[in-house]
């Protein structure tokens, strides 16, 4: 079973990273791989309870990988970390089966939540470098999040989400508007009273020449 999903996970690798030559390559040099094969004993032993050695294996892979998963997180298979300096991962986080993780990444909690605090990804979601995602939701399947966004809140199938907090900008590959987005040309709201003060003005001067005339 171990070996199987390592195939996976190596197959992965050298379809995605184009870098990747061949599999010894993969396999001895590609830190983020090293960190899954060592997420896989240091999960088993969390579930069985096992729980400081557990931590003790996660710490080693932090260690000799500088990606942190906690070993209560749940890792699919096909899974690409690439780069992978200062990913972290958290504990009750869910990433499924051929997600691709860029480097900086966090998958975390907001500090609010108990039980289930941290987001579940669901199959074939890219998460570029540097982006947060932090909160227990979930991103559905085939969704993209730019790199460097902060993504508060689900996202739906095949959408991709940039910005800070991040919003969707693509659904199945079309864009959407998002003029009501729009967080740089925001209305003046001072200019906004002031014209709809002249207006009332320009009402009252017309309702005040009509009653002079008629004197």
């Amino acid at each position: 079973m171990f070996f199987q999903g390592l195939r996976q996970d190596i197959a992965a690798i050298r379809e995605r990273d184009p870098a990747a030559r061949n599999s010894l390559e993969v396999l001895l040099l590609y830190s983020g791989l090293h960190a899954l094969m060592l997420h896989r004993p240091a999960h088993w032993l969390y579930r069985h309870r096992c729980f400081f050695f557990a931590r003790l294996i996660s710490q080693l892979a932090r260690f000799l990988t500088n990606i942190e998963i906690h070993p209560g997180a749940q890792m699919g298979r096909g899974i690409l970390i690439d780069h992978g300096a200062g990913v972290v991962i958290g504990e009750t986080t869910v990433v499924g089966d051929g997600c691709t993780i860029y480097q900086g990444v966090t998958l975390g909690g907001t500090g609010k939540e108990k039980g289930k605090r941290h987001p579940t990804l669901g199959k074939n979601v890219l998460v570029g470098a540097g982006a947060r995602i932090l909160g227990p939701f979930t991103v559905a399947d085939n969704c993209k999040i730019a790199a460097n966004a902060v993504l508060l809140e689900p996202l739906e199938e095949n959408s991709t989400a940039v910005g800070v907090p991040a919003h969707v900008v693509r659904v199945d590959g079309k864009k959407i508007d998002n003029s009501l987005l729009d967080q740089v040309h925001l209305p003046d709201p001072v200019s906004q009273e002031m014209c709809r003060m002249l207006v009332k003005i320009k009402v009252l001067e017309k309702r005040l020449a009509e009653l002079e005339n008629k004197r």
